[in-house]
């Protein structure tokens, strides 16, 4: 006998158990599974609702983990792409900012470790941290000797 197949909300739970989602997230999660829209959203409004899911907690959760390895542009990107809305943008925004060189100094250093002998060299550091998403006022910060 084939095992029964699991709620909407067993599933929403399910992948909140694993790590916290945004509420755009977890509801293409779920429309595969839904037979009428309108039940994944009263079934997210009750997340909300009881605290399980939680917009706040998802900004903090993603900021913390690519903070790592990213800078803040690139952060917000993501979080603007995951359906985070425009108050928790700025309030994140205005959080990784205050962090920005030191982040950006430590993917330099992982990456890196020693300051550019060339000015190739120095482009090719400065393009890596671009890249990454940190804005110009950290990679030329971060490349400057005198901070060294």
């Amino acid at each position: 006998m084939p095992a029964p197949t699991p709620t909407l909300r067993a599933r929403a739970l399910k992948a909140l158990a694993r790590r916290e989602h945004s509420r755009q997230e977890l509801q293409a999660k779920l429309q595969p599974f839904a037979e009428d829209p309108e039940e994944i959203e009263l079934l997210l409004d009750d997340l909300e609702k009881r605290g399980w899911l939680s917009e706040a907690r998802f900004v903090e959760q993603m900021t913390t983990v690519r903070r790592r390895r990213f800078g803040a542009a690139r952060i917000l990107h993501e979080l603007r792409e995951k359906g985070v809305s425009e108050a928790a943008l700025t309030a994140a925004q205005s959080q990784l900012k205050e962090s920005e060189f030191d982040a950006a100094r430590a993917v330099w250093k992982k990456k890196f470790g020693s300051l550019p002998t060339t000015l190739e060299e120095r482009a090719r550091q400065a393009r890596f941290l671009a890249s990454r998403g940190f804005s110009a006022e950290a990679v030329h910060r971060v490349l400057r000797r005198e901070e060294q």
